[in-house]
């Protein structure tokens, strides 16, 4: 079980590893002018961020610690309040809680992405900033969540962990807020199997960013420093073996993303028309990874028997991605008076247990996903598994 990415790792990537090993070259800074010193950290963060056309990208150790370092960027202190969706992964609320804030759940809506109409009853006098979470590839109605943060003086994180190559309104996602953050874990579009990066289109975000990845040092230089730090900092760099991984896979992204939406179209469309079934809400139909195809169904029991036919859970059984599931998050947040035990938040409740994965590019029992096709399936696969599908509702092709 992987995301695409992983099923896609080939000579490029061979090559760009070797070429580092070759050289005996790991550490990410060097001199530019040294033959040994490939560059391949410093040159993945120069593509990325041509790639979501911003001037900014920064590669870092995980997608958790993107979303930290981000958060520390903006100036997120302890008792801010952050408003995250009810169904995210669990480093979008222990993120918030590092940085020393208090991660303030919002609803979903049925594209299981946070919904911008409870986004205004969540918000305080401490309220510093949103999470919108481009969950399972489909971008948030950021249109409303601007407009909500910008009425309100809000800042914007986008946690696109799950959507690298995603769109929304033709800008890549992670470029519409302040900030946006990327994951590289194996579960992803594009992977090293782990790391990240954060975005921004911001100068003084990226330079305190840069700073707090790595002991306080000065950004946007291929070379080691020695001396004039202005802020703390600790060590989220990454070595030129993720780099080189990463750089081959993120120039396969946009080939991986046109593979995903071609398989999830001709899956959609054998299993469409079912009583009773219909698909999560696309924010941007055109511009969401094609990842997984979310089904929701009229009623909970219907959900449950087929999943349970088809032996994978609905969404709300998948672990850490759902709010109630996650107990030591729940302990911090009932410390802190915060509501988090299940039933919590009714409509994400209601929601996530009429909800069902079926992998189309992500195949992660994690999300929900165990059932499905993955990245190289065929036709025949594909009409093999919407027969499975539509015999676990009673209704073959």
């Amino acid at each position: 079980m992987a995301g695409p990415g992983s099923y896609l790792i080939g000579k490029e990537e061979l090559e760009q590893v070797l070429e580092v090993m070759e050289s005996g070259y790991l550490f990410r800074y060097g001199d530019l002018k040294d033959t040994n010193f490939k560059h391949k950290v410093y040159t993945l963060e120069q593509e990325f961020a041509d790639y979501c056309d911003v001037p900014y990208a920064l590669a870092t150790s995980s997608g958790t610690s993107a979303l930290l370092i981000s958060l520390l960027a903006m100036g997120i202190k302890p008792g801010d309040e952050v408003i995250v969706p009810a169904y995210t992964f669990v480093a979008t609320y222990t993120s918030v809680i590092f940085a020393g804030g208090v991660p303030v759940l919002a609803e979903i809506d049925e594209s299981l992405t946070l919904d911008p109409q409870d986004i205004e009853h969540r918000i305080t006098e401490k309220t510093k900033a949103i999470i919108p979470v481009h969950m399972l590839g489909n971008p948030c109605d950021m249109n409303a969540i601007m407009s909500i943060a910008d009425r309100h003086g809000l800042m914007v994180l986008e946690d696109a962990c799950q959507a690298g190559g995603a769109f929304y309104k033709n800008r890549k996602v992670g470029t519409i807020g302040k900030m946006g953050a990327f994951s590289l874990n194996v579960f992803k579009t594009f992977t090293a199997g782990d790391g990240g990066i954060v975005v921004t289109d911001d100068e003084e975000f990226y330079k305190r960013a840069f700073g707090f990845h790595d002991q306080g040092h000065t950004a946007n230089r291929a070379g080691v420093q020695v001396g004039d730090r202005n802020i703390l900092g600790l060590n989220f760099r990454v070595n030129e073996l993720v780099g080189a991984v990463a750089l081959a896979q993120l120039r396969k992204l946009d080939t991986i993303i046109s593979i995903l939406r071609s398989k999830k179209r001709e899956l959609k469309e054998l299993i469409s028309g079912i009583p009773g079934c219909s698909f999560r809400v696309l924010n941007d139909a055109q511009g969401e990874c094609a990842t997984l195809l979310t089904v929701l169904f009229e009623t909970q029991d219907m959900a449950a028997q087929v999943s349970k036919a088809l032996g994978t859970t609905t969404v709300d059984h998948s672990g850490w991605h759902v709010y109630a599931n996650m107990e030591h998050v729940c302990s911090h947040l009932k410390e802190l008076g915060r509501p988090c035990n299940k039933g919590a938040y009714p409509r994400t409740d209601d929601i996530l247990s009429r909800a069902m994965n079926i992998s189309v590019g992500v195949v992660d029992a994690g999300l929900g996903a165990g059932f499905g096709i993955n990245i190289n399936s065929g036709d025949e696969e594909i009409k093999a598994t919407a027969e499975k599908f539509r015999q676990a509702c009673n209704l073959p092709l």
